[in-house]
Formats: C-alpha cells, structure tokens, sequence
C-alpha cells in the first residue's frame, strides 16, 4: 500500500481492511520477492503490515508531527525492512519489520524536532526518546520515598541510566525545553522595534582589519619580489615553475628543459631558496629597528 497523500483516516481505514497473513503464505510472499523480485508478492505483503506501520506511527503523534507524515515514514521503514528481510532466518516479519519502522520515525522525528541538529548516535537518539520517561519515574520514585532532588541530581541520575555523559543529558534538556524562534521577530510589541537579527554581532572583517589586512599583503608582496631580485635569472625561472604555477613542474622536467640532471635542478632550488631566505630575513630585521 503506497502512500498516496490520503489522510490519516482514509489510509487506516483501507489498512485495517487488508488480508491477515499466516506464517506459511507471509514465507511464500518473502521468497518470491527475495528470489524473484515478484513486485505482486512484495505489494501484498506490505499492503497485510500496513495497519502494523499505522499502529507505530500513532504513537509518535506526542512529538507534534503531522500523523500523515509519520505515517509515510512508516511505510518507509516497512518498505526498506520488506527489502532487506531474509526468510531463512526463520523469524515472522512483523518482528523484523518493527525495528525498520521505529527507526525510520525516530529519524524523522528528530530531523525535524528543530532547526538545530538534535542528535544523531544511537545514545543521543535513545537520550531524546526516554528523557523524559526517565525523568518522571525517577521523581515519582524519590516522591515515594520521601525524598527531594535536585535537577542536578536528576540530571546525573539520568545520564547513569540511560548510559551517556551527564552534559549530554544537559545539552538535550536545553533542546527539549525551548523551540526556535525567528531572528527576524521583533524584540518587542512595537511595530518598529528592533528585530534580534540586528542584534547579532558582524562576524565579518571591519574596515580597520581589511585595511591591515591590505596593507600586510602589499608588505609581503614587495617583500617577495625583491627576494626574487636577489636571484639571477636560472634560479628565478626554477623557483617560479616549481612553486609559482599552478602545476608545479617536476625537477625532472626542468632538468631536460635546463640540460640538467635532476639533482643540480635540486641544488639550484636549495641555493635560490636560501639567497631568499636571507634577504626576507634581512628585511624583517630592518622592519623590526624601524619601531624599536
């Protein structure tokens, strides 16, 4: 049973409608799609699990999803475990199914919990689905003793049963209790009050750091070609096409244009290099006195 944009009521009605399967013709129907790729088989029997996809979505509904939604994760997750399903196991298929189905809604669910990523591991994905179950029978069970606790103690008494680190636990709370807001809404009742957007500090470069910025670049480029003009002619075309193109050349290939073995063309770039080296450092140096 495809979903094809019907509602919630429409698609449970046609589902609670369609066949019961016994073991032996659900086995039947799994072979033929696995050994045969018999599309008939493989649409009947998810067409039979429909109402089982139905029922595991109807539960989800607390999150704020529209049900038409979850159900077509559902029917997602019933399609991906029809696919994958292997009847030599021998194990029914609703068994199987039912783990495709809950994950394929619980991705869904998170992905669009809020804007910001909720969660992806399976311990964070476990975190956002029994927090706040956890919560409760914890503060029910203190209630009962005659006890008081803190949200800290709450906190760290979560983490330890549901067996991840105490900022996790405060990281997902912080998600679960708010939701996201527009940067474009006003930060007050008055038709031109400020919208918080504007109140995000710039994070692009200001006038003074592009101007430093400019000029620190035109510093090393000047720089740079007067370490060039230290270099006589061979040694600038050899530090020019090994490390000024694009696609440096190899010193192979120098060598053959210069009538040179590979190893002087090495020499010659070593040398070039430190007569470089030199006048940058002798021109720091100048730069350095200037403003002692």
């Amino acid at each position: 049973m495809a979903f094809d944009g019907s509602t919630d009521y429409s698609l449970s009605r046609r589902a609670m409608k369609a066949e019961l399967l016994d073991a032996e013709t659900e086995l039947k129907l799994a072979y033929a799609w696995r050994d045969q790729r018999d599309e008939a088989a493989l649409h009947r029997l998810i067409t039979a699990y429909m109402r089982l996809a139905i029922s595991m979505a109807s539960k989800f509904r607390r999150y704020g999803a529209p049900m038409n939604d979850l159900i077509q994760e559902a029917s997602l997750g019933l399609m991906k475990a029809a696919d994958k399903f292997d009847p030599d196991r021998g194990v029914r298929f609703s068994t199987y199914a039912v783990w495709w189905i809950k994950a394929s809604i619980q991705d869904y669910v998170m992905r669009n919990w809020s804007m910001v990523r909720t969660g992806s591991t399976s311990s964070q994905k476990s975190l956002f689905f029994n927090m706040r179950r956890v919560q409760a029978r914890i503060e029910r069970e203190a209630m009962a003793r005659g006890e008081t606790l803190d949200p800290h103690e709450i906190r760290a008494m979560v983490a330890t049963e549901v067996g991840v680190p105490l900022a996790d636990v405060e990281m997902m709370e912080g998600r679960l209790s708010g939701s996201d807001f527009s940067l474009n809404a006003t930060q007050s009742t008055d038709e031109d009050g400020r919208e918080w957007i504007d109140a995000l500090e710039d994070q692009s470069a200001q006038a003074s750091e592009l101007v430093a910025t400019t000029r620190d670049a035109e510093v090393l480029r000047q720089w740079l070609v007067s370490a060039m003009g230290a270099l006589n002619e061979r040694e600038r075309f050899i530090v020019r096409e090994r490390k000024l193109r694009e696609e440096p050349r190899t010193l192979e290939s120098l060598g053959q244009e210069l009538s040179l073995s590979k190893e002087r063309v090495r020499q010659l770039e070593a040398a070039a290099f430190a007569k470089m080296r030199r006048t940058l450092e002798t021109q720091s140096r100048e730069v350095h006195n200037f403003f002692v």
